[in-house]
């Protein structure tokens, strides 16, 4: 052993004198027999049994050392290789935790750290059963809610394969907060997610490989919602079609695709403040923490499923399934997620971050799509329905009388413009013989004769003498046609209209299951125009209108929902009433009078004379 001088001993003279040298290597003798004893006593001293590890705990593993990828710099041109040691962490077992508020009830497993079930309290699906937004289906073919997407499909895997350490199990009541960890092979993951009293969910996730970020990004693999047509075909389930769209916002500007549009693992780098995807009642949102940082994956996916729902045996067809994934540049994520109901109430409380990174951007209320021009109507429209079934109670059946009692006051409103059709009409048929002497004088000329405009001139010379509006008799209708698309705005995006029952209609977002509104919309239809003189009409075109009209439109709500032919009939059998009371006045009498006389006219008809025979 060499020679080690300590400085804090004064040497004497040049050659070391005194025994200093002989004191020190005592020193060192002493310190080798103390470390061999010590050695000695941790080989012999007995070993001590510890406690058996649980389900969940910390496996001890031997410490792995694996190669880092070349980093960039001096580091990587080196091309010496760099070794980090990690200690595994991992679960032995699956096991599965849930959480649960008044709204949600969510299901999460260890395995993958995402979601088995996310079950929405408030509402059921087709046989009455908690609606869960996990399509079993979809979600075993295409990947879970809270997954994780990257572009290396082996690493995908093991992300989504591997059982995380949480420590947490059962069940966890809301608020609170679930985290899960994953560190083997040099990854390190780490899943947190917080729950309070709302639809919102924050996820934070963190993905390191070799000590360096990993861009993993949080995903929302395929669709949410009803999607009953996915389920198996012996299982109950709707034959209404999941309507599916993505969802965007950017810089305060709400942006809709349909799902045929979208485009399959495309990656877009924009600063989104929230991205999702719909159907017409549900949604599943993304509102990333940096909407700067942001890079978002569009996935599209198609399933054959039969073309008639009702009828297993048909011809299949693809049926889009959308998705979609959202991290951060950084490769560390920080964004919320809503997946529930798109309810104005709820959807209008949620804001994406703001630039000062506070929840002050854009609200999700343009999620629920009522249209442009058409939402000036619908949204008004639904307001008051919703308010008339607030007044009425929160019965089973009261949406159902919200709209009939609305179509009630709003044709009572209309009755001013309807008596100003009738009089214009009467008006039409006092000054019509004086329109047919025009007409004749040009009978004999072409449709494509200049003369044809002095025709049009003089009639038109003529009304305006008159005090006549040619247009006055479709005033009622013009109000009916924006109302009639509106409502169909109100039921196809309301969510509380979804299975709203009222006697036999078991959801008025749903056709009539048992087709009696389509039927009595053509009775009725056909009896107001019956019963509504038509100046300008003769016999045979009034018959084709009044089969032709309510054929149409019965066959158009025969297929669509039944709260808007519920609306329908009810208008038609409000104008019944009007009619029959309109026809008992003096106008009314004057305008029938007047038509059975140019009908007289026309056939030619007059009293007949019975001969007798010789």
């Amino acid at each position: 052993m060499p020679e080690i001088r300590n400085p804090n001993l004064d040497p004497q003279g040049s050659g070391g004198g005194g025994n200093s040298g002989g004191d020190f290597r005592s020193l060192t003798t002493f310190t080798f027999l103390a470390l061999i004893a010590v050695l000695a006593f941790q080989y012999f001293k007995p070993r001590q049994s510890g406690p058996e590890p649980a389900p969940q705990t910390q496996q001890q593993t031997t410490l792995s050392s694996m190669q880092q990828p070349p980093a960039s710099g001096a580091a990587a041109s080196s091309g010496a290789p760099q070794t980090s040691t990690a200690l595994a962490i991992t679960a032995s077992i699956e096991t599965e935790t849930t959480v649960e508020n008044e709204l949600y009830r969510i299901v999460f497993t260890n395995r993958g750290a995402q979601v088995k079930h996310w079950f929405l309290k408030k509402y059921t699906d087709t046989t009455g059963k908690p609606l869960d937004l996990v399509q079993p289906q979809l979600a075993e073919r295409f990947g879970q809610p809270l997954s994780f997407y990257s572009y290396e499909p082996a690493l995908t895997a093991e992300l989504n394969q591997a059982l995380y350490q949480s420590p947490t199990t059962g069940e966890l009541s809301a608020p609170g907060t679930l985290s899960f960890h994953y560190a083997q092979n040099g990854l390190d993951v780490v899943k947190t997610f917080r729950f309070d009293a709302s639809y919102v969910v924050s996820v934070d996730t963190d993905v390191k490989r070799n000590g360096l970020p990993v861009r993993a990004l949080v995903c929302w693999p395929a669709g949410l919602g009803d999607m009953e047509e996915f389920l198996p075909v012996s299982a109950t389930r709707s034959p209404i079609r999941t309507i599916s769209q993505f969802d965007w916002s950017i810089d305060g500007k709400h942006e809709t695709m349909k799902s045929a549009k979208v485009s399959g693992n495309a990656t877009l780098d924009q600063p989104y403040e929230y991205a999702a995807i719909s159907d017409l009642y549900f949604a599943a949102a993304f509102l990333p923490q940096s909407p700067a940082q942001t890079t978002l994956v569009t996935l599209h996916n198609t399933v054959d499923v039969p073309s008639d729902l009702t009828n297993p045996t048909s011809q299949k067809k693809p049926d889009d399934v959308l998705g979609m994934a959202m991290g951060d540049l950084t490769g560390s994520t920080r964004l919320r997620v809503y997946a529930g109901p798109k309810q104005l109430d709820v959807l209008k409380t949620i804001h994406a971050a703001g630039p000062d990174g506070k929840f002050t951007g854009p609200s999700l209320e343009p999620l629920i799509q009522f249209g442009d021009w058409l939402g000036l109507i619908a949204k008004p429209l639904y307001l008051a329905l919703r308010w008339l079934r607030n007044l009425l109670g929160p019965g089973a059946y009261n949406w159902g009388w919200a709209i009939i009692i609305f179509t009630i006051i709003f044709s009572l409103l209309m009755l001013p413009t309807r008596f100003m059709a009738m009089r214009s009409s009467l008006k039409m048929m006092r000054i019509q013989p004086k329109v047919d002497a025009i007409k004749r004088r040009y009978a004999g000329m072409k449709v494509n004769d200049p003369k044809r405009a002095e025709m049009n001139t003089e009639m038109m010379a003529l009304y305006k003498t008159e005090g006549v509006n040619m247009y006055g008799g479709c005033l009622p209708m013009l109000p009916q046609i924006p109302l009639f698309f509106a409502y169909f705005r109100v039921l196809q995006n309301a969510v509380e209209l979804r299975q709203a029952h009222w006697f036999w209609l078991t959801d008025l977002s749903a056709p009539d299951p048992l087709h009696i509104l389509p039927i009595l919309i053509i009775i009725s239809m056909f009896l107001v125009t019956y019963m509504t003189p038509s100046p300008g009409m003769d016999a045979s075109q009034r018959r084709m209108m009044a089969i032709v009209s309510p054929v149409f439109m019965g066959f158009l709500l025969w297929h669509y929902a039944s709260g808007l032919a519920l609306y329908w009939g009810t208008s038609n059998l409000i104008n019944i009433a009007l009619q029959l009371g309109i026809n008992q006045s003096s106008m009314g009498k004057e305008m029938h009078a007047i038509a059975a006389k140019r009908a007289q006219k026309k056939t030619g008809s007059g009293p007949r004379v019975v001969q007798g025979k010789h």
